[in-house]
């Protein structure tokens, strides 16, 4: 009914004319009551649904669609946080990282501390997103640089992380054989060199200037095994033009060894991570300017730092702090506590720890 015809119908009903309202009888009362319990409680007659009400039922949608949204952006720029966030604890199906193309701004977010095992060696430690091996080294495009073109320049950094690799990853070297792969790598005329590794790798007690450990990660065979095949790494190459056309590459990479001992101790054996990082700067010269053979490169610095890998004078292998041995070692001086995992700063060529005798610096984590 319009309105119109309902105010006439109003003014008829008054004016006692028209088809005015008559009251129903019992029945037809009785009848409305019953077809209206068994219906349920009709609509209001002449009411509606307000049109700016409907789109609230839509309203959670958006809002949904938005946090969602919000909740990826998180993930994508702070994976590190979001995963400590939600109590990820750093095991083997942790998400990896994405390679690490530049120096980081800040150290690792700090997880929940939980024990390797031998099924998980890496659980509870920011390596667990890490690479695995030589993955884990960042290799820079290629470009034109000093004596070299790109092409000589890719062969160059791909020597360098070759020389990581042979020097840090190579099973046979970690078991304590000679690094003759790294070797092979170095330029043979370079006299410092040549005698820092005839004193390293005879000597029965090298000193911290002639550890092989500098440059060559080893662990004695009667007193540690690696667990499993893998070693973590993380790190890069950067290049620039050195010194008569050289070009200079910067090696600048973290080596995480899970560890057990020798003996073994069953499915619930005990797993230490001896961390090693070493920065090494090469340079792959022109044999114009100076003596060097195909292929080779010299040494310019190379330095170490480690934890879990021995705190007393050195012995040319690392030396994990198994059983009570992890109690004793570092330093109790709370100004020398160090994250291994922080590669915020570079290394200071004429620093490191764990080489010298006066004890290591305490870890924060393993």
């Amino acid at each position: 009914m319009s309105d119109e015809e309902w105010e006439r119908f109003l003014r008829d009903a008054e004016a006692g004319a028209g088809s005015a309202p008559v009251e129903p009888s019992a029945r037809a009362r009785e009848t409305e009551r019953r077809l209206r319990d068994e219906a349920g409680q009709p609509e209001p007659w002449r009411t509606y649904t307000p049109a700016a009400a409907r789109p609230r039922r839509r309203t959670g949608w958006y809002v949904t669609g938005f946090v969602a949204a919000v909740a990826l952006l998180a993930v994508a720029f702070f994976p590190q946080r979001i995963v400590g966030w939600f109590g990820g604890d750093g095991g083997q199906d942790a998400a990896p990282l994405a390679a690490e193309t530049g120096r980081p701004q800040e150290a690792p977010e700090a997880g929940r501390a939980l024990r390797a095992t031998l099924a998980e060696p890496f659980r509870g430690s920011p390596a667990a997103r890490w690479a695995d091996g030589a993955a884990g080294i960042t290799v820079p495009d290629a470009k034109a640089t000093g004596w070299m073109d790109a092409a000589q320049v890719a062969q160059a950094l791909g020597r360098s992380r070759d020389f990581l690799v042979a020097a840090g990853l190579d099973p046979r070297v970690l078991r304590g054989a000679r690094p003759t792969k790294a070797i092979a790598l170095l330029n043979p005329h370079q006299k410092d060199v040549e005698e820092y590794l005839r004193t390293a790798l005879s000597a029965e007690v090298p000193t911290p200037d002639t550890d092989p450990l500098l440059l060559f990660s080893r662990f004695r065979p009667e007193q540690a095994r690696l667990v499993g095949d893998v070693v973590k790494t993380r790190g890069r190459l950067t290049y620039r033009e050195g010194k008569r056309g050289a070009v200079e590459v910067t090696a600048d990479v973290t080596f995480v060894y899970p560890v057990t001992p020798a003996a073994g101790a069953g499915d619930d054996g005990e797993v230490i991570r001896t961390i090693a990082r070493r920065q090494i700067v090469m340079s792959w010269d022109d044999p114009a300017q100076v003596r060097t053979e195909p292929g080779t490169m010299t040494l310019l610095s190379y330095a170490l730092d480690m934890t879990n890998g021995g705190c007393d004078a050195p012995t040319g292998y690392f030396v994990p702090p198994f059983g009570t041995a992890a109690a004793d070692a570092g330093s109790t001086d709370p100004s020398r506590q160090v994250d291994p995992y922080d590669r915020t700063e570079p290394l200071d060529p004429n620093g490191g720890t764990g080489t010298a005798g006066d004890g290591c610096d305490t870890a924060t984590r393993s």
